[in-house]
């Protein structure tokens, strides 16, 4: 099995200050070209503790990504700690030096001195190309490690280990056949619930079934190797069918993005309006490029269920369009949601036991409840459906 390991350097991302998704990014890319990553690290901006990491996965790691570092500035510090690592000097890569003045110059500013050092890398280093920014990438042989030295940037950082790093990886080492990930997202069971229904069941061998939990959804993904693809499958079809009432999508393209392609399917406009969400649930379907008729953000304020259900309505009308998605104010647990459509005007009160979250959680489960209700009414089921921390203490339909 080939090692795989990632090295991010930085004070702000160890101390937090910042999320690592480059690392997330690139743990996925990697699973999908079956090179999964066996360990991730992270140091600061200390010369010589990135040398020391450097020197230290060089006994232990086959092929190490670095990312972060290669800046103008002082405190990027991976090219140094590079040469440090293999004993030489840094030496200036003219026509680096020559790509760097012309992106400047094209732009009509003149390159800063401290832009110079973006261009030297390690003496006997592999320049690797970086085509869409500044700082140019390398590789280095540090005993038995093949080390891919990435900026931070994750623009940059992206397109290196798509057009650059993967390609050179597979032409060196002869892959398997990808592993296999069947993935789909629920909402409104808790984890241990989900477990209890799941566990019983048999999974193929080297196949796993894992959970992972992100309020207000849990993610399940039965991963095993391709040679197992038809066993799989057959066991994610009961997986599927244990969970079918609170499966919201599956796969990895959202909720958004799911409803946006069944609306424009059937050539649907929706109207929304807000209260407690505050815009969240527009923001949400909009980014997905769903077909938004009109959309409002109102103060919270009580409001009947028969209210609720009549504004939704209004709103259609007063819009031309076929759908309405309105969601109400949150009261002492309680909130209203109504949903106009063709067939009639569908509303629900609820109670929601999330009161221990803080308000962006809260606001998140509720915009995934008003969004659970219109992909429900476009699937043909019925709209309204109990969670097992949500109750539903009231339904009409107009």
């Amino acid at each position: 099995m080939i090692r795989v390991e990632m090295l991010s350097t930085g004070d702000e991302v160890l101390h937090g200050q910042i999320v690592d998704t480059n690392a997330a990014w690139l743990a996925d890319m990697l699973f999908q070209h079956s090179l999964p990553m066996t360990g991730r690290s992270t140091v600061g901006d200390s010369l010589q503790a990135l040398v020391a990491a450097l020197s230290e996965r060089s006994h232990i790691a086959d092929v190490l990504i670095v990312n972060g570092g290669l800046g103008p500035t002082s405190d990027d510090l991976s090219a140094q700690a590079a040469a440090m690592a293999l004993g030489v000097e840094l030496e200036i890569q003219p026509q680096w030096l020559e790509k760097m003045e012309a992106f400047f110059a094209s732009r009509g500013r003149p390159m800063a001195a401290s832009n110079r050092k973006q261009a030297e890398i390690p003496q006997g280093a592999e320049l690797v190309d970086n085509p869409v920014g500044t700082a140019c990438g390398f590789a280095i042989q540090l005993n038995r490690c093949w080390m891919f030295f990435t900026p931070g940037v994750p623009s940059e950082f992206k397109v290196m280990v798509e057009q650059q790093i993967l390609p050179r990886l597979k032409q060196r080492y002869t892959l398997p056949e990808p592993p296999i990930c069947l993935r789909l997202t629920t909402f409104g069971r808790g984890e241990s619930d989900l477990a209890a229904e799941l566990d019983s069941l048999s999974m193929p061998e080297g196949a796993v079934l894992g959970y992972r939990s992100s309020m207000p959804i849990i993610e399940l993904k039965l991963t095993g190797p391709a040679a197992q693809r038809a066993a799989m499958e057959q066991a994610w079809q009961q997986v599927r069918q244990r969970v079918a009432e609170c499966t919201i999508f599956e796969g990895t393209e959202g909720l958004p993005a799911l409803l946006a392609r069944r609306l424009h399917e059937k050539q649907l406009t929706l109207s929304v309006s807000e209260q407690f969400t505050a815009g969240l649930l527009q923001w949400q379907l909009a980014s997905a490029a769903a077909p938004l008729a009109a959309g409002n953000v109102l103060p919270s304020q009580p409001e009947s269920l028969a209210a609720l259900a009549a504004r939704s309505k209004a709103l259609a009308e007063a819009n031309g369009s076929a759908l309405a998605l309105t969601v109400g104010g949150y009261h002492e647990d309680r909130l209203g949601f109504a949903l106009h459509t063709p067939q009639g005007t569908f509303a629900q009160l609820v109670k929601f036991n999330v009161s221990r979250y803080s308000l962006k959680t809260r606001q998140d489960v509720v915009a995934m409840m008003a969004m659970n209700m219109l992909r429900r009414w476009l699937k043909g089921d019925a709209v309204s459906t109990g969670h097992g921390w949500i109750d539903v203490l009231e339904t009409i339909k107009l």
